[in-house]
Order: C-alpha cells, then sequence, then structure tokens
C-alpha cells in the first residue's frame, strides 16, 4: 500500500508523522500482511476496504465522515459495519458509501444536502446508516460526487441524491436538493457497466462504450462542445466510437480509457490536469498523446490532476496541480504533459487487465493499491424483478451501431431458458410479473441510445412470451410499445433484424402468428361486447408488427432471407369468414368514415396462403361479377341506353383461335372484361358450363406460347420459357396474353405458365440475381458463377471473353452486345472483381 500527498490530516493512513506533504510514494506500514482491494478518498479523508470485506477510514472526521466518533490519522475499522461483507467504498468531500455483499447501501458523514439518501438533511451522520430505500434493489456500484452521490443496481437503473445545484442528479431539474435516491428514468433500458461523480457533474458508462454525462458542465468536462450545464444525461457521441471502458471524474475534468488504451481528457486543464501540455480547457475530448504508445490498463483523477498507469512498462505517469505533492513526482511543481511517478511499479495481472487500481480524489493526496479486476470492470446483467434487464453481447460488443446490435441471440435465448427453469415455477411467475408490471411499461418509445434497444431484440426470446397464458399480459403489450417507437430507432431495430439467422428471425414471427391464432380463437368461441374493442386492439398490434417484420423481409431484395410463406397463417381458413372479411374491406374502402373499428384480415395480405388468396380472388370475381349484372339489369330499364349483354361471349374458331380472340377483344370494352365469360366454338353445339371456357384457355395458352410467334423462347434444362430477344413493332400479342391470364383468373381457371421467379420479382420492381439466371439457363448461371470465383491473375488469357453473347434466331447467328460496346471490352481481373463485388 502506498501513498503520497497531502497528509495534514493523516489522510494518508502513516500516523503521526512530522511532514505535512509527502512527494514520493511511502508505504503505508498499518497494511503490511493485509489485503487491500478497494480505496475510496475524499476530501480530508480516506476509506480502505479489505479483502476480508472489513472497512478502514483515517483523516478529518469533523462531519462524521470517518464512522467514528474522532479524527485518526492511522487506519480504525469502522465498527459498526463489522457484520457486514462490504464489496466497495465510495467517498465525497465529506460523506461516505459502503456497498454489501447483499446489493444494500450504507452511508455517514455531512449530510446537509441530502447526499446521504437517507430522507433527512442531517448536518452530520457519525454511525453507518442503512439507505432503506433501496434495500428493494440489489445494487452493484456507488459513486461519490463533492455533495451528490450515485448508485447502479443490477438491473441497470442509475440512482441519484443530493445537492443537484447544477443538475448533477440528472434529473431534469436544477438547484432543489433531494435526501432520498430518485432513479434516473432517461436512462431506463441501457446496460451500464460503470458510473462515476465529479465535484458536480457525473458520468455513466454503457456496456458497449457509449458514455452519458451531466450536471456542471463550465469547463467543459461533460464534453460535449460547450460549457452549457446539463439537467438530463446527454450523450457523449464523439466519444461513441472510441470503445470507452473507464471512466474517471475530478473537480472540473474527466478522463476516459478505450479499449485500445488511449486515454482522452476533457474540462479545466488550468494546472495542466487534462495533460496536453498546455493549462487550456477543453470543450471536446482530446487524446493524450504523449501517453500514445503505451498499454494504459487505469486511470484516475484526483481533484485536479490525473494519474495514468502501465504496467507492461512498470511505468505510472501524473500531471496536473502538484503544490502538496499528490503527483508522486519529488516535487510541488505542477505538471502540463505526463510525467513518471517513482517506481517501478509492477502487475501481478496481465497488461491488458484493468486490475491495478488508482483510487485519487479531491484536492492533494493519493493512494494506490492491487485490486481484484471484477471490482472496477463488473459487467452486469440484469436477473429479475424490478430490475430485469437480460443481455449477452459478442466480443465485439464495443462496435454497436445501427448495423450493428452487438447481441450473441443465441447465448441470450439459451440465458433465459435458464432463468425460467420448468422446475422453478415460482420463477418463471416472479419475472412474468415483473415484466407485465415493470419492464414493459417502462419502456421508452425514443431511446436515449441505441444499446436501450437490445431489449427488443433478446425480450421476445424468453420462453414466457411463448406461452399462450401470458399473450395478453406480456407478448401484445411488447408489441405495442415495439410499435410506438419512433421511426429513427424503429429503423434500427429493421436493420438488426435482417442480419438475424433466419431460425431466430422465424421465431419471432412464429410468435406473432401464434398469438394472432389464439385472438382468432377465442373470437370464434364467442367474445362479450364490452370486451370486442379490446380484442380489436390487441389483433391490430399483433397485425400490425407482422406487418413490420414483412417489411424488413422485403427490404432484403438481394437474398431476401426468410420466404414469404413463412408469415401465412393457415389457419385462418378455419377461424375467419374470408369471404365475409374481403366483402368488410371492400365496403371500408369505399367508405371509410362508415365503419365499426374492426379489424379486416385482407389489411395484411402477406398472412394468406394459397387456398385463402383463391377464395379472395373467387370472392372478387363474384362481387365484379354481380355489380356488372346489376348494371346490365338497370341497363333495361333505359331504352336510350345501348343493349349490354350480360357476358363477355368469345366465338372462335379452333383452327383460327388466337385471331378470332384478339378481334373480339378488340371490339370489347374494359368493362366487358369484368362479365361471366363464355366461349363458343364455331360448328360445335355444346353448352358452356365451365369444361368449354377451361379447354380454350388451355388451346389459346398453348398456341400463343408456340414458337412460330417468336414471342418466347423455351429452354429444355430448365424447362421453363422467357422472352424472345426479338423486338417486336406490334406488341398486341403481349397485350393479348395479359388480358387472357386476367380472364382466366377472374373466371376461377388454372392456367401453365412456366415463367422462372425473375418475371415475378420484375413485376413486384424487385431485382434479380444470379440465382435466378440460374434457375432458367443453369448451364450459364453456372459458367458465370465460375468466372465470379475465378482467382487467378490470367482471367483474361485463360477465357477470352468480352461482353458479347452469341444467340440463335430462325436458323441465324446473332452477336449481341451486353453492354454499350460490349465487343471492344475484354473480360479481366479488375472487371470481374467489379462484378463480383455487385453480386
Amino acid at each position: 500500500m502506498l501513498c503520497w500527498g497531502n497528509a495534514s490530516y493523516g489522510q494518508l493512513g502513516l500516523g503521526g508523522i512530522d511532514e505535512e506533504i509527502v512527494v514520493e510514494p511511502r508505504k503505508c506500514e498499518f497494511f503490511h500482511g493485509k489485503q487491500v482491494c478497494d480505496v475510496g478518498c475524499g476530501h480530508r479523508h480516506t476509506a480502505f476496504l479489505l479483502e476480508d470485506g472489513t472497512v478502514y477510514t483515517c483523516g478529518c472526521n469533523d462531519l462524521g465522515q470517518l464512522g467514528h466518533e474522532k479524527s485518526r490519522k492511522k487506519p480504525e475499522q469502522v465498527v459498526a459495519l463489522d457484520a457486514q461483507i462490504i464489496l466497495a467504498v465510495s467517498c465525497g468531500e465529506s460523506h461516505t458509501l459502503a456497498l454489501n455483499d447483499k446489493g444494500l447501501v450504507f452511508s455517514w458523514g455531512q449530510g446537509s444536502d441530502g447526499q446521504l439518501g437517507l430522507n433527512n438533511f442531517e448536518e452530520c451522520v457519525r454511525v453507518p446508516r442503512n439507505i432503506k430505500s433501496l434495500s428493494d434493489v440489489q445494487i452493484a456500484q456507488v459513486a461519490c460526487g463533492y455533495w451528490h452521490s450515485h448508485a447502479l443496481s443490477r438491473g441497470g437503473q442509475v440512482f441519484s441524491w443530493g445537492q443537484n445545484r447544477y443538475g448533477q442528479l440528472g434529473l431534469g431539474i436544477n438547484g432543489q436538493s433531494i435526501p432520498t435516491p430518485q432513479i434516473i428514468q432517461s436512462l431506463q433500458g441501457i446496460p451500464f457497466a460503470q458510473i462515476s461523480a465529479g465535484g458536480a457533474h457525473s458520468f455513466a458508462l454503457t456496456l458497449s462504450g457509449a458514455v452519458f454525462g451531466w450536471g456542471c458542465n463550465k469547463f467543459g468536462q461533460l464534453g460535449l462542445n460547450d460549457s452549457n450545464d446539463r439537467s438530463f444525461p446527454a450523450l457523449l457521441k464523439s466519444l461513441r466510437s472510441q470503445r470507452v471502458i473507464y471512466i474517471s471524474c475530478g473537480e472540473d475534468h474527466t478522463a476516459a480509457l478505450t479499449k485500445l488504451r488511449g486515454v482522452f481528457t476533457f474540462g479545466a486543464g488550468g494546472y495542466g490536469q487534462l495533460g496536453h501540455n498546455s493549462a487550456n480547457h477543453e470543450i471536446n475530448p482530446r487524446k493524450v498523446f504523449e501517453l500514445m504508445g503505451n498499454v494504459v490498463t487505469q486511470i484516475a483523477c484526483g481533484r485536479q490532476h490525473t494519474i495514468a498507469f502501465t504496467p507492461s512498462r512498470e511505468k505510472m505517469d501524473s500531471f496536473g496541480l502538484g503544490g502538496n505533492g499528490q503527483l508522486g513526482t519529488r516535487s510541488t511543481c505542477n505538471r502540463k504533459s505526463p510525467a513518471p511517478v517513482k517506481g517501478p511499479w509492477c502487475s501481478c495481472n496481465s497488461p491488458t487487465d484493468t486490475g491495478e487500481t488508482l483510487s485519487i480524489n479531491e484536492n492533494a493526496y493519493t493512494q494506490c493499491v492491487l485490486s481484484r479486476p471484477e471490482r472496477l470492470t463488473s459487467r452486469l446483467y440484469s436477473l429479475i424483478l424490478n430490475c430485469l434487464f437480460l443481455f449477452h453481447s459478442h466480443p465485439d460488443h464495443y462496435s454497436t451501431s445501427s448495423k450493428c446490435s452487438g447481441v450473441d441471440m443465441n447465448q441470450a435465448r439459451l440465458l433465459f431458458h435458464r432463468l425460467v427453469q420448468q422446475d422453478h415455477p415460482e420463477i418463471a411467475q416472479q419475472i412474468a410479473a415483473s415484466l407485465e408490471k415493470n419492464l414493459i411499461p417502462r419502456l421508452s418509445n425514443s431511446p436515449p441510445d441505441i444499446e436501450a434497444l437490445r431489449l427488443y431484440l433478446t425480450l421476445p426470446e424468453c420462453p414466457l412470451f411463448s406461452d399462450r397464458n401470458n399473450y395478453v399480459t406480456i407478448a401484445i403489450p411488447f408489441a405495442k410499445s415495439l410499435l410506438s417507437l419512433k421511426e429513427a430507432p424503429l429503423k434500427v431495430l429493421g436493420n438488426w433484424w435482417s442480419t438475424f439467422e433466419p431460425r431466430v428471425f422465424q421465431r419471432l414471427v412464429e410468435l406473432y402468428k401464434g398469438v394472432v391464432v389464439y385472438l382468432l380463437q377465442m373470437h370464434k368461441m364467442g367474445i362479450p361486447s364490452v370486451e370486442q374493442r379490446i380484442f380489436t386492439c390487441f389483433l391490430d398490434t399483433s397485425l400490425r408488427l407482422l406487418e413490420i417484420l414483412h417489411m424488413v423481409r422485403n427490404e432484403e431484395e438481394k437474398n431476401p432471407w426468410i420466404c414469404y410463406d413463412k408469415f401465412y397463417i393457415h389457419e385462418l381458413d378455419d377461424l375467419i369468414d374470408i369471404r365475409n372479411d374481403y366483402v368488410t374491406w371492400i365496403q371500408r374502402q369505399m367508405y371509410p368514415m362508415g365503419h365499426d373499428g374492426g379489424v379486416t384480415l385482407c389489411r395484411y395480405p402477406f398472412v394468406f396462403d394459397a387456398q385463402a388468396k383463391t377464395t379472395l380472388l373467387h370472392t372478387d370475381a363474384v362481387i365484379q361479377m354481380q355489380v356488372n349484372k346489376e348494371l346490365n339489369l338497370v341497363s333495361m330499364f333505359m331504352p336510350a341506353v345501348e343493349s349490354v349483354n350480360p357476358c363477355l361471349i368469345l366465338i372462335v374458331r379452333r383452327e383460327n383461335i388466337v385471331g378470332d380472340t384478339m378481334e373480339v377483344l378488340r371490339k370489347s370494352k374494359n368493362v366487358d372484361y369484368k362479365k361471366p365469360l363464355k366461349v363458343i366454338f364455331v360448328g360445335e353445339e355444346a353448352v358452356d358450363a365451365g369444361g368449354v371456357r377451361k379447354e380454350f384457355f388451355l388451346l389459346i395458352m398453348k398456341e400463343l406460347l408456340d414458337p412460330k410467334y417468336g414471342m418466347f423462347r423455351y429452354y429444355e434444362e430448365s424447362r421453363l420459357i422467357w422472352f424472345s430477344n426479338k423486338t417486336f413493332e406490334d406488341i398486341d400479342l403481349f397485350n393479348l396474353i395479359g388480358i387472357i391470364c386476367g380472364l382466366a383468373i377472374y373466371n376461377l381457371t388454372i392456367v401453365e405458365l412456366n415463367f422462372p421467379v425473375a418475371l415475378y420479382k420484375k413485376l413486384l420492381k424487385r431485382k434479380p440475381t444470379l440465382d435466378d439466371l440460374k434457375e432458367l439457363m443453369p448451364d450459364v448461371g453456372r459458367s458465370l458463377q465460375h468466372l465470379l470465383d475465378y482467382t487467378e491473375d490470367d482471367l483474361e488469357e485463360t477465357f477470352c471473353l468480352n461482353f458479347t453473347i452469341t444467340e440463335e434466331n430462325y436458323g441465324a447467328t446473332e452477336v449481341l452486345e451486353l453492354v454499350p460496346n460490349g465487343e471492344d471490352i475484354n473480360l479481366d481481373e479488375k472487371i470481374n472483381n467489379t462484378l463480383l463485388s455487385v453480386q
């Protein structure tokens, strides 16, 4: 145990020494043979935590900050905590906090600003007291500012209390001191790894390196590019990509350590405490360049000085105010850039560990202690009750962005399943109650950081969501919260969903398909009229979430990783009257203001399977025909209007079926196409009861697809057809095929059109891929794939290809250019790489 700096109040624990200033590290003999694992330093007092959980204090005791009756120049155990196993300590200017192994917090010392959290403003509390308002919350960390305090729960909630003159409590108000712990609501749902407090400013660090700051910002100590105080936590966007792993606060300055061991400082720099070789203040985080090349594992800020530890070089640097010897450089001079503290310094841990803790605070002294890493960098996962927050990250979760969630969904699912064990139903009930009453109602529609959105990814992996008994209390309220998200966070969620493995995404789809089926089953059994509105809301919410997921699937144009039929709800035909649903939907399209507000499934066509869609087409055809029949009936009583035939009649000759059909359709109006179709073959007396109509469609499609018309080309290998390369001035035949297909569908007749999927992609304005070409022309597709996979440097010499193709058309050989001047462009390695990147 080494210490240096101001010893005038005995705060170094060296006993009754003659010097008031210790200018270089000196052993504290009191702790010889004892294992110190944590140290907290106040303005004039110090708290020491030993391995066995006992707490010792020394220094000034004017306001009871030692937990004893008198001041002590040698460490003395805080007897009132003798029955507790303490895990962490922290000191403010004149108050102290201690955290035990059960997550309880004890406080003592000055309480005039409510910084003790004891629901009063007592000037002096000399005996540690439990903060009872935190007893129901498991606390993981505590941090003291000068006159305010913070606590971090295992569920990721940040609590604050004490002085709030500059908004340092982060509660959105200034000036009013608060004597009891309050949750910082704007930080709800974000997984935090660390909290830190300075003179009158505060910071919270997330698991993925996002930094939030609030409070006094007179010198730019919040790093927000200005000097305005903040009463709400604000994200330091400039540090978002730096992967911060630890943050420390001085009186008016801040230091941050990154995963790559870079050190950034900002705020007051009048004494050189920022290490930039100047006395300037910095309102933006700035890297300490003189520490570059050093593998810094830990940083700590005193009142107006900073220390950085590099164990791999057995080196410790300090900079800033040195008038009381607090820099440990054998001098009382200030240092504007890093200077070595007398050592050497060594570590029993690896260079990447953060186990070597510097605990320095306030004005003029430093304590150094070898500590267990988990004391400092605890990565906490929320568990149950009020603090449920499950999160499991990738090793590179510091790369979290709008494109990367940093979440290992399989690990999250495994963690949930372990938590909700079937042989412990009481635990599952507690978690379900917490989800229903605490977590889901608190989800924000505009999370302060993208890390908070991870809840929306991980929560549906909880087995409780798939339990039909929890659909109404958990799954549907969760969907409602998700749908209430603003556009930006919802877009981020969409980006993350699109990166899911198919089976993970499909689990989410199946979950809410199950919810829809459950609701429709309940409706079929009968729902009281008073509950009808609630049912409608529930069903609409579930379907809208499925709609968003379907849109995410559709946005992956190049390679939709989930087949469209995965959204089909096959039970619909048994659960609803599809015909009646369609009629209701049509009526609402025509009269949007006159409906009862119920849900029509036709608003969500992606849930209909082929059988349901066939029913819809049939229903539509019947409706259209009925409308036309009524119009014809009306025309009978209007002599001024030309008589209208109720059917579309095609009189055709078998030997000239195409020409005759074109002639009739040319003379017909669009309205005629919606009439029932009757076909008459010249010279035949058969009545068209459906069989003649089917034969007609079969014959005319066979004729139109015949190569003699030159419209389509048949590919033997795939047994598919595609449009011919020949260009026609007269497109009537293509138009005829479209009309014939429409008439067939309208008259409930199936026609065979062996087109590849690429045609339907084009109809949907989606770009076909090489896989689509492989479906139509397998040989050509495989050849192109071979070109893309070719990695040698002699591609041009080996294949001797340019951007042309040769085709046979009616016995003539044609060379077609794939791009302008394609005959003059050779396929070389550079062009092939370009094609590969596009593919």
